[in-house]
């Protein structure tokens, strides 16, 4: 089971269904999507509850002030029947920079931009806009 795209469906179906809120459960790299997802500003925050087992996440979904919501689309791009990598070089600008890419480096999970200041390449995890 792939555990990101499910937190990505999971958003992406919560955000469509205009949820204040969504839950699901926890792990170390959806926490480092969610906070790279909410410094970007596309989530408002997120919680971790921790349980006897996992834990639950809890994401607060994002709208503007006509009610539509900050994320407009949410791919996932590397699967784990096709791994994707980048090079630091190669990163791609999304929506002329309106929109971010999400790379895991070796020194954690980052969006594009970041990545290509610290001159890292990895696997492109995502793109959100």
């Amino acid at each position: 089971m792939d555990t990101i795209a499910q937190m990505l469906t999971i958003i992406r179906n919560g955000s469509q269904a205009r949820l204040e809120k969504v839950d699901m459960p926890s792990s170390n790299t959806r926490e480092s999507l969610a906070k790279i997802l909410s410094s970007s500003g596309f989530i408002r925050s997120f919680k971790v509850a921790k349980d006897s087992k996992q834990g639950v996440m809890r994401v607060y979904l994002k709208y503007d002030e006509a009610g539509n919501p900050a994320i407009s689309n949410l791919a996932k791009v590397s699967t784990p029947g096709r791994r994707s990598y980048v090079h630091a070089s190669e990163i791609p600008v999304i929506r002329s920079g309106t929109g971010s890419c999400i790379i895991s480096t070796n020194k954690g999970m980052m969006t594009g931009h970041e990545a290509k200041k610290q001159n890292l390449g990895g696997e492109f995890i995502c793109t959100v806009w």
